[in-house]
């Protein structure tokens, strides 16, 4: 159980049977009376979001999620396909539940999914991940004037920025919290 002085931006906590996350937070003490916890919740299964204030002693129950490690399969037009690597289930999810994470995210990626009650929710990818580049310019040496960047477009159809040196057909590293160029894969 967590107590109102717990919550914090990112906490998962459960109402009425249904996952919430803290979108946002703010603690306010005001001149008399009790503290007061603002706080803007998502429902994770539904994406709808709402406010509401809590006033300090009062107790949420913990989300009962669960971290399952499961390897990407198939986009089949609607759903991603994702295969549990401990018993073979399937799990399907939208484009909504993925959000950005469906740029990054290749065939065989093995990557986190968090379900609730035996229900995919979301996923978590690797910190970094490595992709090919299907189209960039090529690069004029001394042209320095279009600046230090230049859009290539990756095998998922993500376009991202990258030095002038990096060209068509090379594989690259890609930071999935940021979504930015790292380094070029040897």
């Amino acid at each position: 159980m967590y107590e109102s002085s717990d919550l914090r931006k990112g906490l998962k906590i459960e109402i009425d049977g249904d996952p919430y996350v803290i979108v946002q937070f703010e603690f306010v003490k005001p001149g008399k009376g009790q503290a007061l916890y603002k706080c803007r919740l998502k429902n994770m299964i539904t994406g709808s979001q709402f406010d509401k204030t809590y006033r300090s002693g009062e107790k949420f129950k913990e989300a009962n999620l669960e971290a399952v490690e499961m390897e990407y399969l198939y986009f089949d037009g609607n759903t991603y396909c994702f295969m549990n690597s401990s018993n073979y289930e399937q799990e399907f999810l939208t484009e909504d539940q993925l959000g950005d994470a469906k740029a990054f995210l290749k065939e065989n990626t093995v990557c986190n999914v968090l379900m609730f009650d035996k229900k995919a929710l979301d996923i978590s990818l690797p910190n970094f991940v490595e992709l090919t580049i299907t189209e960039a310019e090529p690069w004029a040496k001394g042209d320095t004037a279009a600046g230090s960047t230049k859009p290539a477009t990756l095998e998922t159809g993500h376009v991202v920025q990258v030095p002038p040196f990096v060209n068509e057909g090379e594989t690259i590293r890609i930071d999935t919290r940021t979504g930015q160029y790292v380094e070029r894969v040897k």
